[in-house]
């Protein structure tokens, strides 16, 4: 990857770290209608955007029609996720353990083979990352392991879907606008028949909250599928998941929760493997 991509999918990572890091602030405490609320957000801010980029390719609409189907099991286990465990634990597993499928089925489906550095970044990453989920050495509920774990698969899965659809499409930014504006809406739909009048007094009263995580997640998105039409798929998704180690920096900053020896010691196997990445 050149510098350029580097950088952009660094930041890619950080935003989707502050979105992150707002959803675990939120004062809610429910994790079903702050995801909703992200989400909600999101495709606000993407009907904005589709407004400046042209409509997708033809060859991308299947991608897109896939994707939102599996991003809206992505959003159901991304909030059981957080329900049966803490964030701290759920998100560094489940985002750790995806780049390690992407490579896999990427190889496989999209013949893109890694080479040895980038392989080596790419273990260095995945392994920094998954031990940051057990910092605090403690046990956790198997349903939160189980459910981060099938979270990873659903990110490794649009992961390959968007890409693949980013490249057909001939324009990411209108890919991800339109993206966005689609697939949110059958999870807030469902969220909100399911939670009535709850729900929707929930989103107007947190409009501005998820307005700011909506557009965090819509450019960090955006950045990371425009890397993808320039670089390996499975380099630009480990490197994405950088994220998580701006997640506990913000976690140490901004929630005060401490970073500790071992928090330390997976920042540096990350560090390693984005110097892998750069060989």
């Amino acid at each position: 990857m050149s510098l350029g991509v580097t950088l952009a999918v660094l930041a890619a990572g950080f935003l989707h770290a502050g979105w992150n890091a707002l959803l675990k602030s939120s004062p809610g405490g429910d994790t079903m209608l702050d995801t909703a609320n992200v989400v909600a957000g999101g495709s606000m801010c993407a009907l904005a955007a589709v407004l400046f980029v042209p409509l997708p390719g033809t060859a991308a609409w299947p991608y897109i029609a896939a994707s939102t189907l599996i991003h809206f099991g992505y959003n159901l286990t991304l909030a059981r996720a957080y329900r049966s465990g803490d964030l701290s634990f759920a998100y560094p597993l489940m985002r750790g353990a995806a780049p390690l499928i992407v490579a896999l089925l990427g190889a496989v489906l999209l013949r893109e083979l890694p080479s040895a550095p980038v392989a080596l970044g790419i273990m260095f990453i995945s392994l920094g990352i998954v031990s940051i989920a057990f910092v605090q050495q403690r046990k956790h509920a198997p349903g939160a392991t189980y459910w981060a774990l099938g979270n990873a698969v659903l990110i490794a899965s649009y992961t390959l879907v968007d890409a693949t659809g980013a490249r057909a499409s001939g324009n990411a930014a209108s890919y991800v606008a339109w993206l966005l504006l689609i697939e949110g809406l059958p999870f807030v739909a469902w969220v909100a028949v399911r939670r009535g009048e709850v729900a929707l007094r929930y989103l107007r009263r947190n409009a501005a909250r998820g307005l700011i995580g909506g557009a965090c997640s819509l450019a960090a998105y955006g950045i990371v599928l425009w890397a993808m039409t320039r670089a390996p798929v499975a380099a630009v998704a480990a490197l994405r998941e950088t994220s998580v180690l701006f997640a506990a920096l913000m976690g140490t900053l901004w929630l005060k929760e401490g970073f500790g020896p071992r928090r330390l010691l997976g920042a540096l196997s990350v560090v390693l493997g984005i110097a892998a990445l750069k060989l």
